[in-house]
């Protein structure tokens, strides 16, 4: 225990205190031993076998967890660790309530060789069952290398401690002998590369403590099963709230930067929104928010990173999140402000049409209520990608200033009026009458209203209750799709 700490971390008890209610968690399969008696084995104590695993209350509500103790044979995992965490998904499963795992673990115990490796696999079963039934959060508080990292990256949600924890599948000395290539522990897997470059954890934390409040925060808002709505958020916030200051926080000329976060914190409840993925695919904002009490999903472009073009993480970012939402009955509110994909070779040649086509099936396929709010520009196929009425939204809005077209008006424009605009006396001025003109005709919202694309164009100011009147009319929305086992998502 000293040795945790002094390596900054808590002991697993230790964390289950903080994660739950005081006084609630109930352990399970408290007495569990290893039955290994090869290489020394027969002697060795391990409580719990390196895991402590039961059920308790967070807020009052139903959860399950796990919580590996690298104080017991360096939290590995053997055939009774991996039993343990089994039994306890089974029951989650069974009862309908969500799991968290919290990791710190050496890996799998090499005493019991192939053992220890069906106990991986065993989990990993278990995870992929419990997808989009229950919700599962990890938290990585510790080494998480091998196999192991496999069970944390089919859950929903992964939380990652700074300094503490890492997750690899081979470490620096294995890379060194194979590639020759030199990295840290810190580099090749820690927080900030998980959170920032490979979008493998979706929150970053400053320490233990730090990272199982963020856990409470999420669980309040999860269902606890996909059979239930996620749990009404009281508020003093008025539904009726009018905001003056959106019309001029978002500007009007489509290469000006702003924070769309700004946006949402004048619109949400109590300006309280859950960011998931806050440093990884910073072109795109993704996260939990509440109107009129109802726990919402937000995806919105953000214009101050690479002018809120959709790349290929932002496409992935997207797709993941607007599937879990539609797993677990969160209406979907879409914030629209894109010039469209992002071009270049790097993108074309990762596979931007694979990666991009993910956003439009994870639109299409969700069936809970989807309201799209352009507020600025949206072009080509990033405004169809984007929640639009193409593909299932249920109410469509726009802002007055709005521009919906195939291209923006300057590139059509320099198209449509090439030789035009090259003969005319003064090209510069020609050029400006013309983009004006195409301005005009084609790319304001009115044209897509008047074709029934969008349903409202409304006052920025009157933005939350026309969501939040939108969402009451859509809660009760049931929707239906053809029966399939699955379908082929472009992976």
């Amino acid at each position: 225990m000293e040795k945790q700490h002094k390596a900054g971390k808590l002991t697993a008890w230790e964390r289950l205190a903080i994660l739950f209610d005081p006084d609630t968690f109930i352990e399970t399969g408290t007495l569990v031993r290893h039955r290994c008696t090869d290489f020394g084995m027969a002697d060795l104590e391990a409580p719990g076998d390196g895991v402590v695993t039961g059920h308790g209350r967070v807020d009052g509500r139903s959860i399950m967890a796990f919580a590996q103790d690298f104080t017991v044979v360096g939290g590995s995992l053997g055939q009774a660790h991996a039993a343990k965490i089994a039994r306890l998904m089974d029951l989650a499963l069974k009862s309908g309530c969500p799991v968290v795992g919290l990791n710190d673990s050496a890996g799998a115990r090499i005493h019991e060789g192939v053992d220890a490796l069906d106990g991986y696999g065993q989990i990993f079963f278990r995870n992929t069952l419990a997808s989009g039934v229950i919700p599962q959060v990890a938290a990585i508080m510790g080494p998480c290398a091998g196999g192991a990292v496999y069970s944390p990256a089919l859950t929903d949600f992964v939380f990652m401690v700074a300094g503490t924890a890492q997750m690899f599948i081979t470490g620096p000395q294995v890379i060194k002998a194979v590639t020759g290539e030199e990295v840290t522990l810190e580099q090749l897997g820690g927080a900030a590369t998980h959170s920032q470059v490979s979008g493998v954890a979706h929150f970053y934390c400053a320490d233990d403590r730090a990272c199982l409040q963020d856990i409470r925060r999420l669980l309040r808002y999860l269902p606890a099963n996909n059979l239930e709505d996620p749990p009404f958020r009281p508020t003093s916030d008025p539904a009726g709230r009018v905001e003056p200051g959106l019309r001029e926080l978002v500007p009007q000329e489509p290469n000006r930067p702003y924070d769309v976060r700004d946006v949402l914190r004048a619109v949400i409840d109590d300006g309280e929104f859950l960011e998931v993925h806050a440093h990884w695919a910073a072109n795109l904002v993704t996260g939990f928010a509440a109107l009129g009490g109802r726990p919402v999903g937000i995806v919105a472009n953000q214009a101050c990173e690479l002018a809120g073009c959709i790349d290929i993480d932002a496409s992935d970012k997207a797709a993941r999140f607007v599937r879990f939402c539609d797993a677990f009955n969160f209406p979907i509110i879409t914030l629209v402000d894109t010039p469209g994909y992002l071009p270049g070779t790097a993108q074309e040649y990762g596979g931007i049409i694979r990666h991009g086509a993910k956003v439009l099936y994870a639109y299409s396929e969700a069936t809970v209520p989807k309201v799209q709010l352009i507020l600025r520009k949206a072009y080509g196929g990033a405004y169809i990608a984007m929640s639009s009425r193409s593909l299932g939204a249920d109410l469509a809005l726009a802002w007055p200033g709005a521009e919906i077209a195939v291209l923006g008006p300057e590139g059509a424009a320099n198209i449509i009026f090439r030789d035009e605009i090259a003969a005319a006396p003064d090209p510069a001025q020609a050029r400006r009458e013309r983009v004006e003109d195409y301005r005009l005709r084609f790319a304001n919202p009115y044209v897509a209203a008047g074709r029934g694309y969008l349903d409202l164009v409304i006052d920025p100011a009157e933005t939350r209750p026309t969501l939040i009147r939108g969402l009451e009319a859509l809660a009760s929305k049931r929707e239906t799709r053809p029966a399939r086992k699955h379908g082929s998502l472009p992976l």
